[in-house]
């Protein structure tokens, strides 16, 4: 089984400075019957189908299988109502780990959201400066409520 722990942080952008180089991704979801996502990633000429469990704090399941970028396209345009995420990742090395930071667009702009993976729940990391609030845990965050919910669109946001 494969376990992913990911915790998540929206991002101070004031003190983040320039980000360089990142990789433009669409992503959709497949609708399931329950809490389990299926993700379809497109990021560059690279695409995967992805299955996730229900979160569980910052634990759940995670498989993730590469798929060619063409079926991913099919994918999106058949299976996930042409609805789709899409942001620029950037990765920022702080201490040992490599954290992913997310710059959204479309009705999620100016969401910012920074995920560092870690190998136990407990695992101590460092934490950057440009970090803000932790959003681990808070479902209005998930990629796939995005989907639906954009945070553009928040009372709190307008």
């Amino acid at each position: 089984m494969a376990t992913e722990i990911e915790r998540k942080f929206l991002v101070d952008l004031k003190r983040l400075g320039p980000l360089g180089n990142g990789v433009a991704m669409r992503q959709g979801f497949i609708p399931t019957a329950d809490l389990t996502a299926v993700r379809v990633r497109l990021a560059g000429k690279l695409a995967w189908l992805t299955l996730k469990s229900a979160n569980e704090g910052a634990l759940r399941t995670e498989f993730e299988y590469p798929i060619p970028a063409a079926d991913a396209e099919q994918i999106l345009a058949r299976m996930c109502g042409g609805k789709a995420i899409e942001k620029t990742r950037y990765l920022r090395r702080c201490g040992e780990h490599v954290w992913e930071i997310d710059v959204f667009e479309g009705a999620n702009a100016p969401l910012v959201v920074a995920e560092i993976e870690l190998g136990s729940e407990q695992e101590a990391f460092q934490r950057p400066e440009w970090l803000a609030g932790e959003v681990t845990g808070d479902a209005r965050y998930y990629n796939v409520n995005l989907l639906s919910h954009p945070f553009g669109e928040w009372p709190e946001n307008r």
